[in-house]
């Protein structure tokens, strides 16, 4: 049998490919399923996330190499051509060694007497992609077309095309670091560790031999070795693991001031749990109390497990576009929406190849709808953060402005000031973090005042 981590490795891709599966959430079970653990599990989670993410360029290669159609090559062969092509390219993994497992790998799949022809086809290949580098490749691929070209850029740096007419029209007037963003997303993120407000001080996280201080949050670690699981006050609550720029725009809401401040705090979209754990301890904080709303009860369960039972945080169950907390008004409102997710690309890399650009039509709805209810959710005096981890307009501007035009009673301010840590944020009035300018996902952040009666 082929070694574990690279049968884990496969395992993933074929749930992420058969199922529709998020490796976040089955690469823990197959891991422990395997039993591996420590430099195996780092391996296997590498070859993994890494093979998922440069999919696009190293199927352009794969292309080369093979005389039919990638869609004529079995699933199964194509994935373990993938892994391959992803340990001799971007690995350091000997050339003969990442062919000779992939064979192995070739021989465990189907029946026994086809064995050899699917050993013998998978070295041919393979050989052929280890005869040029990474940078070869580009060479032998690129042919004469432009260095903003859509299609080069979306092979090279192994998003679909829709996606990179997105983020270059995101860019304005800044889409000379498109080629940057890319690769941004092509890179793999360490774990971003929050010290929940009243459960961990920061200090004591960011004393923790494994972690360093977060680059803007003042919450904020960053775990630079192990697993976030291995961490004892990960595995008690007292922090969470949650993205800096997720840190940065909860903790924006908070900062912002209001008028009479009676210290009820709203989360409409709640589940997982991260932000609201957050919002949570830093509305108890203040003598305030937070109510998340979540509309699938098994994600309000979640919120519930993430959260202090002291910090006085109820979770509703329901669709926050109904008001299922009663008629109550609160003065600070977070929505953070439903959205295609273009901003975690680094963290989710299958997510690339799964959205379309259906998902944005069908998203832009919900996202107006439940701005529109925040608005009216919040007391004159207060504010709303609108919130996506999308850098996508359709999802960022497009929806605050749309819904701005039917309001009379509502001003966009600028939440620039709210984030006086964090460089380079732009014209406002309105933030976008980029991953390649911040190092953070690609977080939006607008800030939204009811005007007093």
């Amino acid at each position: 049998m082929t070694d574990k981590p690279r049968r884990a490795a496969l395992e993933l891709l074929r749930v992420v490919r058969e199922d529709d599966a998020y490796a976040n959430l089955e690469l823990p079970r197959i891991l422990h399923g395997y039993g591996l653990t420590g430099r195996d599990a780092g391996f296997a989670t590498e070859l993994a996330y890494g093979t998922l993410r440069m999919r696009g360029w190293y199927d352009a290669i794969l292309a080369h190499c093979i005389d039919r159609p990638l869609e004529k090559v079995e699933p199964v062969m194509l994935d373990i051509l993938r892994l391959g092509a992803h340990q001799i390219l971007s690995m350091r993994v000997p050339d003969h060694a990442a062919v000779d497992s992939s064979c192995a790998l070739a021989r465990d799949q189907g029946a026994k007497p086809g064995a050899a022809a699917r050993a013998g086809f998978v070295n041919a290949v393979l050989r052929k992609v280890a005869a040029h580098d990474d940078d070869g490749w580009e060479q032998v691929l690129r042919s004469d077309r432009a260095d903003d070209d859509v299609e080069w850029l979306a092979t090279r740096w192994s998003h679909p095309a829709w996606i990179v007419r997105a983020l270059r029209s995101s860019l304005g007037d800044r889409a000379d670091e498109l080629s940057a963003l890319l690769q941004a997303d092509d890179t793999a993120a360490r774990p971003s560790l929050v010290a929940r407000p009243g459960r961990m001080d920061v200090g004591e996280l960011r004393a923790l031999p494994e972690v360093s201080a977060a680059r803007w949050s003042p919450l904020g670690g960053t775990l630079m070795e192990g697993a976030p699981e291995l961490l004892s006050c990960i595995r008690d609550g007292r922090a969470g693991v949650q993205d800096e720029g997720s840190q940065l725009v909860a903790l924006a809401l908070a900062r912002a001031e209001v008028d009479d401040d009676s210290g009820l705090w709203l989360d409409m979209c709640a589940g997982p749990g991260g932000k609201a754990a957050l919002l949570a301890g830093l509305a108890h904080g203040v003598g305030g109390h937070l109510v998340a709303v979540e509309q699938h009860p098994h994600r309000a369960a979640l919120v519930e497990s993430s959260l202090d039972p002291g910090s006085g945080a109820v979770v509703v169950t329901g669709d926050a576009r109904h008001r299922p907390w009663g008629e109550e008004l609160f003065d600070r409102v977070l929505v953070d929406a439903p959205c295609t997710g273009l901003g975690a690309l680094r963290r989710r890399p299958e997510s690339r190849w799964r959205r379309t650009p259906a998902d944005l039509a069908a998203l832009g709805g919900i996202q107006r709808d439940l701005l529109r209810a925040a608005l009216d959710a919040v007391r004159p005096g207060g504010v709303v953060a609108y919130v996506t981890c999308s850098p996508h307009l359709a999802e960022t501007e497009f929806v605050v402005n749309d819904v701005l035009r039917g309001r009379d009673d509502v001003v966009l301010e600028d939440a620039r000031p709210l984030l006086p840590e964090v460089e380079d944020l732009g014209s406002g009035p309105m933030i976008q973090l980029w991953p390649h300018r911040h190092g953070t996902d690609g977080m939006f952040l607008a800030i939204l005042r009811r005007l007093p009666r």
